[in-house]
């Protein structure tokens, strides 16, 4: 018989064959013994294993690569609405990355944009998934919106629009169908501002439904949303399944937004002068007329 717990069926087979499980190894007095084989975990034991190495993979997914985020509002209609589920990329803030115009992005509370706006109290159950990113948190002061401008832009509304980065207009197809892309009113929906190094001004798609920069140029921020606050690029509608769609940079950002530095606008306009100068005065000088003496 084979040790307690073996897997063992070699008293099925004649003197000589196969012994299956079990291996025979000889000893130094010639007599064969069984070495049993390991015995196995059972699944019950291997569970709680399992699922804690599944927590902590799935920790680590929130905290350095992607997390979950629920929409709570419609202020960024017809891109995202209202119980969307989105994920967020937060592993390229980690090389260095910072938000681009056009992005759609996930960041906190820069300045008490949040402040009086209710906060759903999570279950347990609730609390836990969102603490390793199974579920959306409902505690995090996040805001989502799109990207407008960054450091070194000039941002400007007037009228009705269209919105202007450095100058150039953007066509905005992703505006709220039956917006205007800038709002005639007093209290923010007409502006011109400068975006600092280090802050984006950040605008909702649904233009008349969204408290974004152009309502909070009063804060410490002026409106603008550290970058150091950003959580990460949103990249796709996980949920439900009917809406699930990539979160692309519009085609109008593709072109040539960034505002000239003033050092390269000076030299650009010195060397046409310059240029214009120099041919004047070749064009007037007279040519030198060399001695008609010889040397002795």
């Amino acid at each position: 018989m084979g040790s307690e717990g073996s897997v063992s069926d070699g008293s099925d087979h004649p003197d000589g064959a196969d012994g299956g499980e079990d291996t025979l190894t000889s000893t130094d007095d010639g007599e064969q013994n069984r070495t049993p084989k390991k015995k196995q975990r059972s699944f019950w034991k291997e569970l709680p294993i399992l699922i804690g190495i599944a927590l902590v993979l799935a920790l680590l997914i929130k905290t350095f690569l992607v997390q979950a985020f629920s929409i709570p509002s419609d202020s960024m209609q017809n891109t995202l609405q209202e119980g969307d589920r989105v994920l967020v990329d937060k592993l390229t803030p980690w090389f260095g990355s910072e938000p681009e115009r056009g992005e759609v992005v996930v960041f906190h509370d820069p300045a008490g944009w949040l402040k009086g706006e209710p906060t759903l109290e999570p279950n347990p159950v609730q609390r836990v998934l969102g603490w390793i990113g199974l579920m959306p948190s409902a505690e995090e002061k996040d805001l989502i919106k799109r990207v407008i401008g960054v450091a070194g832009d000039t941002v400007e509304c007037k009228g009705t629009g269209p919105l202007k980065v450095n100058g150039k207009a953007l066509n905005e197809p992703y505006v709220y169908p039956g917006n205007t892309p800038c709002t005639v009113d007093d209290t923010g929906g007409q502006f011109k501002v400068k975006v600092p190094k280090g802050k984006i001004w950040v605008m909702g798609d649904h233009r008349q439904n969204s408290l974004d920069s152009r309502y909070h140029q009063n804060d410490k921020n002026k409106g603008m949303v550290p970058v150091d606050s950003v959580v990460g690029r949103a990249i796709v509608v996980a949920w439900p399944p009917t809406r699930w769609s990539t979160l692309p940079i519009p085609d109008t950002f593709d072109q040539n937004l960034s505002a000239a530095a003033p050092g390269a606008l000076g030299l650009a306009g010195a060397v046409p002068l310059v240029l214009w100068r120099r041919r004047r005065l070749l064009a007037t000088e007279s040519p030198r007329v060399s001695g008609t003496g010889t040397a002795g």
